[in-house]
């Protein structure tokens, strides 16, 4: 297995481009109308640093957008969520912000359904998140205005009753969690913007979870180590909202570096930085097909694997290498067999993928991501025909090296890597041949890898 390293505690004190959002929102379509003006798609440029690019169609005129349209969201305004939320504190409160949080989403490039079997992932945070505008308070208070909500929520530090908006939740189980430590808290005020889609398998709500934490640092002065920020925003999931979910989307939040995708062991929580291979980016495929089964399916396979691993005698299917399945795997009910071989060979192909990223072999990790894919789709049965058709379109486009589905399963995105020259094109194909299958547009994001968690003073 590939040798592990302790994640650099640093404090990314810089502010970059980029923007996030919440998982949990009002079901509504794009509003569409506040997108004022387009640029036509062969302004596609490289900026001098990667920001993020929407490309829609609309009959048989393309448009390219600077920033994306949310789904599921009040707001759609196409100004960076960065600015939105500077100037929509300056408008409440009269004067500028103290600080400014940003905690990225994360996109997983393969390493499926592998977390909660203490294995390994591959994922990185992407070049759009949460956007915290805040100041501190005296009052032991926490004022919140979340711009794409048009919600606000307030509630003191001592008292985290249950009451009032979801999204809110979310902060009251941060300083629960922070409390439990522990560590004395201060109040702030802040407003919220965001642009991760809602539901698409984006970490959303760990962007927003680690964005509040982030600020709570910045007011009260606690030390920060990424791996317990990413654990206590990981119980709040669990026990504050009942998601039983893995670590893998808070700790590459919590510790990614700018340019780098994160290899995770999430048995002991090292991670280590994997450089993207130079002049590609990433192609995030949203079906904007909805998991309605990833929820009853993800308690299945989870308790699938649980039966493999009790079958091979170990803690986690993780202990058991790919030799070692092969040899006992007769001992396994058929459908167990599927399930537990889907898990053993995806944590030797992300051991694979990382050694092809370091030796800047994009085929090679291309062809793993491929091999992902089909294995989700054959052995753990998580995809559908949205994601093997947005996939199977990206894959035969000259300059994509491979595609695959990302997060649960049964709707949400794929991930693709893709030549960066050729994004445009492989964007415009795929948009075109799915919208013609489904009668339904995708949302194609190019984006490029960025840093975790990170807040500035002003």
């Amino acid at each position: 297995m590939l040798p592990t390293c302790n994640s650099h505690e640093t404090d990314r004190s810089a502010a970059r481009p980029a923007t996030s959002a919440f998982r949990r929102g009002h079901a509504r379509g794009a509003q569409r109308a506040g997108a004022t003006r387009s640029t036509p798609a062969s302004n596609f440029v490289r900026y001098p640093r990667p920001v993020t690019k929407v490309f829609l169609e609309i009959g048989e005129i393309e448009l390219f957008y600077p920033a994306p349209l949310l789904d599921n969201m009040v707001s759609s305004s196409s100004q960076p969520a960065r600015g939105r939320a500077l100037d929509e504190f300056k408008r409440r409160l009269g004067t500028r912000p103290a600080l400014l949080v940003r905690s990225p989403g994360r996109v997983n490039l393969i390493g499926e359904h592998t977390d909660y079997n203490d294995g390994f992932v591959l994922p990185m945070a992407i070049d759009r998140a949460t956007w915290i505008a805040l100041r501190p308070r005296d009052d032991g208070k926490v004022a919140l205005h979340s711009i794409d909500f048009n919600q606000s929520a307030e509630f003191p530090v001592s008292d985290l009753s249950r009451g009032g908006a979801e999204w809110a939740e979310f902060a009251k189980g941060v300083a629960e969690q922070l409390q439990r430590v522990p560590v004395t808290l201060k109040g702030f005020e802040g407003v919220i913007a965001t642009d991760v889609p809602v539901a698409a398998g984006l970490s959303s709500s760990a962007s927003f979870s680690l964005a509040i934490a982030r600020a709570f640092h910045a007011v009260s002065g606690f030390p920060w180590n990424s791996a317990q920020m990413a654990l206590l925003c990981q119980r709040v999931e669990k026990e504050r909202m009942g998601v039983n979910c893995g670590i893998m989307d808070q700790l590459v939040i919590a510790s990614a570096h700018d340019g780098q995708a994160t290899f995770i062991d999430c048995r002991s929580l090292a991670v280590q930085p994997a450089p993207l291979p130079a002049r590609h980016a990433v192609l995030i495929l949203d079906t904007k097909k909805s998991r309605t089964l990833a929820g009853s399916a993800y308690n299945e396979r989870r308790a699938q694997c649980e039966a493999a691993a009790r079958v091979f005698g170990v803690k986690a299917l993780r202990d058991v290498s790919a030799e070692a399945f092969r040899a006992g795997e007769a001992k396994l009910d058929p459908l167990i067999r599927r399930r537990a071989r889907h898990v053993v060979m995806e944590d030797d192909r992300v051991e694979r993928a990382v050694t092809a990223l370091r030796a800047g072999d994009a085929k090679a990790f291309g062809d793993l991501m491929n091999a992902s894919h089909e294995s989700l789709r054959t052995d753990y049965e998580v995809s559908c025909a949205e994601l093997d058709e947005i996939s199977s379109l990206a894959r035969n486009q000259a300059g994509c090296l491979g595609a695959r589905m990302t997060g649960a399963g049964f709707g949400g995105c794929a991930v693709a890597l893709v030549e960066e020259g050729r994004a445009h094109a492989i964007a415009s194909a795929v948009t075109a041949g799915f919208s013609q299958r489904f009668g339904v547009q995708p949302a194609v994001y190019v984006t490029f890898p960025s840093g975790g968690v990170s807040h500035e003073a002003l």
